[in-house]
């Protein structure tokens, strides 16, 4: 059994995109182009609608597009949002 995709809103993802090493080509109202300047097969379109959770299914169709697993994925979420305890 596959491990569930994370419940995150697309500014969360967005911001995990770009750590990953994507950077921002355009934004049309909400929605943002991402590419990898490395790699120009590997792209998404991003809805960003505040902090509202993108539906689990966008959320794989961004995976799929940009060829990242969940674990990368995941690791880029939590690896730079790690903050020390006082």
């Amino acid at each position: 059994m596959s491990p569930r995709l994370p419940r995150v809103s697309g500014k969360d993802t967005l911001g995990t995109l770009m750590r990953a090493g994507f950077i921002l080509m355009r934004s049309k109202g909400s929605h943002h182009f991402v590419i990898d300047p490395e790699n120009t097969t590997r792209w998404a379109t991003v809805p960003v609608h505040g902090n509202e959770i993108l539906p689990p299914k966008t959320l794989k169709s961004i995976l799929l597009s940009t060829k990242l697993t969940l674990n990368e994925f995941i690791f880029y979420k939590q690896i730079f949002n790690f903050s020390p305890s006082p």
